[in-house]
Order: structure tokens, then sequence, then C-alpha cells
């Protein structure tokens, strides 16, 4: 009987995957319930398993690179077929092998005994009700250490990771880019089970059947740790033996795409992406945090009365002071003195004096904050995300630049939580770091207004009937009309040009560096 093995469904939203690599030979006998492939959708890679014993036919538009539709037959297994007596004759011959170390392979107690317990989605954010199951980074089958991290999980607002409960077997329940509800269950965990004596050996046990072949075979091209590729374009790289180093990618943040590596095999010698024109254009699945920070923003646009108001500051004497004392604040307070902490400080000072442009409208009321939660628009490698000073009014300079030090870092790495995303009652956005010169930026909602800094560029300016150069930035109020009354936005943006130009204002003292440290 011939059966065909088929494209699964893996997530509502993806429609077909690619190839990745065959890691079974068209005619070779497979067991049941044995990986054959490696396919890659829009949001993961993912295995396709044999579902009976048999010689295994690859379908011929199912080669290395082809992209499928789900429900597409990838390969058939002709389970009538014979096992051939090589494929039985390994496991006696590892026998004796697998006897002399018996002692030390017998496993041990398991380190608890609770039964099989199950791993539901945890409670990220009040508005959050599901999530997409991004990677598993434990494989179904595989010895967990409790604590140990298992998958990862995106929300709408970020991305973060579920750790094993207890120590166990793991038992997957959700796939790859599977759409969960929070308390699903993602998966389970068999405590009972006993831990491995050699917990390394069954990981790479699996790997085992695809070395011995490749021993044969031409010698594979590395990847160095370096260089980013798809999973398809690593295999692609790695099968038709192309230096990696030779090919700029066209991916985020420089990844390989398989396109790349095409372009490279049709162009033998051209450093592609350097010397080359490209026609080449791809389309990527936007990812739920993409998709959240879209809809924020044409909300905002859609249901606020947003206005912006200009004015420019000369950043003449906070340079000064930074360079002054920046050495004896970083010895002080083991943390940089940066922009952000005199901008968060003067802005603080600000809505306390105008408190309209810290309240936001819940429907027919004003709510107004005693307390200033200042949120930090933060370029993610995923995106935009807004983390929150919490009570900002509160703090010293150190703290504050402590604070936006630890928040930026655990953005780069994937590592914000819930909780210090929401709640703000304030933005401060930077596009000078990026080199913008002016901006209009839109409101972070519910918020009702949001100051934008940018880049410091010396100009020429009137002063006492002279002309000088000055280091001036512009800097932007965007405002819900709303709430915010003309008057009341623009002297909030005047109030902050005085404290910046004037820091002494934020100090607060006759001597600058013992009222900076004390701050």
């Amino acid at each position: 009987m011939v059966i065909e093995i088929k494209v699964p469904t893996v997530g509502e939203s993806i429609s077909e995957v690619t190839i990745a690599k065959w890691l079974k030979k068209d005619g070779d006998y497979v067991q049941q319930d044995e990986v054959l492939c490696e396919m890659e959708s829009e949001k993961a890679t993912f295995e396709l398993n044999a579902e009976k014993a048999g010689i295994l036919k690859i379908a011929p538009n199912a080669q290395e690179g082809a992209t499928l539709k789900i429900g597409d037959v990838a390969c058939t297994i002709d389970t009538d077929a014979a096992a051939p007596a090589a494929s039985a004759s390994p496991a006696p011959a590892a026998a004796p092998a697998a006897a002399a170390p018996a002692a030390e392979a017998a496993p041990v107690a398991p380190a608890v005994n609770k039964g099989t317990i199950e791993m539901k989605v945890p409670t990220v954010g009040e508005s959050i009700s599901e999530v997409t199951l991004v990677q598993w980074l434990k494989k179904d089958g595989d010895y967990v250490e409790r604590d140990e991290v298992v998958c990862e999980l995106e929300s709408e607002k970020a991305t973060f990771e579920l750790n094993a409960e207890e120590a166990g077997v793991l038992i997957t329940v959700a796939k790859e880019g599977d759409t969960l509800k929070i308390g699903d269950v993602a998966c389970k965990i068999d405590t009972s089970a006993p831990r491995p004596a050699g917990k390394a050996a069954p990981a790479a046990a699996p790997a085992a059947p695809k070395a011995a072949p490749q021993a044969q075979q031409a010698p594979v091209t590395s990847i160095p740790n370096d260089v980013k590729a798809s999973p398809v374009a690593a295999a692609v790289l790695a099968d038709k033996h192309v230096d990696p180093t030779s090919i700029k990618g066209s991916g985020a943040n420089g990844k390989i795409m398989k396109d790349d590596v095409y372009a490279a095999l049709q162009n033998p010698g051209v450093a592609i992406g350097h010397e080359m024109f490209s026609r080449i254009e791809r389309r990527e699945k936007m990812s739920n945090l993409r998709k959240t920070v879209s809809r924020r923003l044409v909300e905002a646009k859609n249901t606020t009365a947003m206005l912006t108001t200009f004015n420019e500051v000369d950043m003449t004497e906070i340079m000064a002071l930074r360079a002054k004392y920046k050495e004896v604040f970083k010895k002080q307070h083991d943390v940089n003195l940066g922009f952000m902490s005199f901008f968060t400080k003067a802005c603080c000072f600000a809505l306390q004096e105008f408190p309209a442009v810290n309240a936001y409208i819940d429907g027919e009321e004003l709510v107004y904050h005693d307390y200033c939660d200042i949120s930090i628009a933060v370029s993610a490698p995923k995106g935009l995300v807004v983390p929150v000073i919490r009570n900002a009014e509160s703090l010293d300079m150190a703290g504050i630049e402590k604070a936006v030090l630890a928040l930026a870092t655990k953005a780069r790495d994937n590592k914000l939580s819930m909780d210090e995303m929401t709640g703000g009652t304030f933005t401060i956005t930077n596009g000078g770091v990026f080199g913008s010169l002016m901006s209009t930026p839109i409101i972070n909602i519910p918020q009702s207004a949001i100051l934008g800094m940018h880049k410091i560029q010396d100009r020429p300016m009137a002063i006492n009937g002279q002309v000088v150069i000055r280091p001036m930035m512009y800097i932007a109020l965007s405002y819900d009309h709303r709430i915010i009354d003309g008057r009341e936005s623009v002297s909030f943006l005047v109030r902050v040009k005085e404290m910046l130009e004037n820091p002494e204002q934020l100090l607060f003292g006759k001597d600058p560096l013992k009222a900076l440290l004390k701050l």
C-alpha cells in the first residue's frame, strides 16, 4: 500500500511552506515517526515525520527549496516494501557496545513524581487574550529540567519564554505557529519519568544517521557564527558549497535569504548585494508585534484630534555640563550621564505644572495622574516597543539613567515583561539617534501627548545681536487637542525648553556637582 504524506496545517494564517532540507533520500527505507525533512513556514521551521514504515518516494515538485501549499503531497511511502537487511542489522550490532557501559547508562530516579502535569499559557497582560507559539526550544520526548526554557511565545506586545514547572519528559501539545488562548495547554511534562544518566546522549543520538552518509560526501560548507541565514538559505549554502561571506543578505539585519543564494549561484564570482543590481522582491508575514504597532498607530490617527507644536533647544549648557561631570558621574553611579535623564526630568516638572498633558480621556471622563510614568520608545529587533519608567518624577538623574539602560537592554534581548510595557502616562521618543532632524511623533494611546527629540546640529543663531554657532535641537510635542488646549501645549513645550537651556533648574543647588551627584 502506498500512502501519501501531505504538508500538514501549521497555523491559521499559514498557507504555504518551503522544503528546507530532506533528511532522507529518495528510495530510502524509513521507520514510522522518523523525520523525513525540514520545512520552513513564514513563522517557524518544523519537521515532517513518516506516518508508516516503508520505502520513501519524494514528490517531483517537493525538491529542496520548493514551495508547497498546505495539503500538497510532499512524498509517498510504500508500506508493502520489505525492510532491507541492512536496516535491521544496526540494532544488534549496537547492543554489545551499549552493554559495556550499562551500569553507567542506567536511568536514575525521577527528580519529582507528580504524574503528568499540564503547562498552560500564562496570563501576560490585562489586554492580552492570545499568543503565538513561535518556536519549540525542546523537542517532544526530551527530558527537561525544572525552570528550563521549553518554548518561545509571542503576544501582540512582546516575546516571552515558557519554562518547565518540573523536571521530566516533555510532551508537546501545540505546534509552532499555533495561536493559543490564555490558559490553553501548550505541553505536558511526565514527572514520573526517570532522568537519563547521560542526559546529553539522547539529544545527540538523532543526529547520528545524518552524520554517517556525510563522510562519503564533499565537505559541507560551514556558516560562521556571525553570518545569519534562513533555514532554506543555510541548506542551499551547505549543499552547493557557497561561501556565505560573499553574499550580502537582503533580510532583516542582513540575514541571508534563499533568493540571495540563488542569485549568487546564477552570478558566480560576483559579490551579491555589493556590485550587482537586483530585481528581487520579498514578501514577509507581519509579526504579531508589528500588527499591533500598525493597528495602534492607525487607531491613534483616527481617534484623536492630534496636533503637533514645535520649538528648538540650545543644548550648549547641557553639553558643557555633561562634558564637565560625566567622568565623576560615571565613577559615582556606574552609569553614563546621557541626554535622556535631562529630558525626562524636564518633562516631569512640566507635566506637574500642566497636568492635562499627563492625563487621558476615558469615555466621558478625564483621568489625571499625580505621578509621571514615562514611556521610552525603543527600537528593538522585532519592532518598536515602549517600556515604562515608573514614578520618574521621584527618581534622581542616576536613577533615570539606570532605568533607561535596564529597559533598553531588555528590549534588545526581547526580555521585557508585560508589566514593563504597560501603564505609561507620557512618552518620549528620540528620532535623533537615527539622524532625524524633525518629525511629528504619533501619540501612544491612551496617552494624550508625546515629546519628540531630534538630532543635535550646529546652526547659526542670533544671540544678543551677534550671529554665533550653537548646538541646536528641534523638539516636537504631539498632543490630543480634545483634552490639551493650544495654550497648554505651547506653554508645556516652552517650559521644557527653558529648563533644558538652564539645567541648573533641574539640579536645584548652588553647587552643580554636589547637586548632580545627589540627584
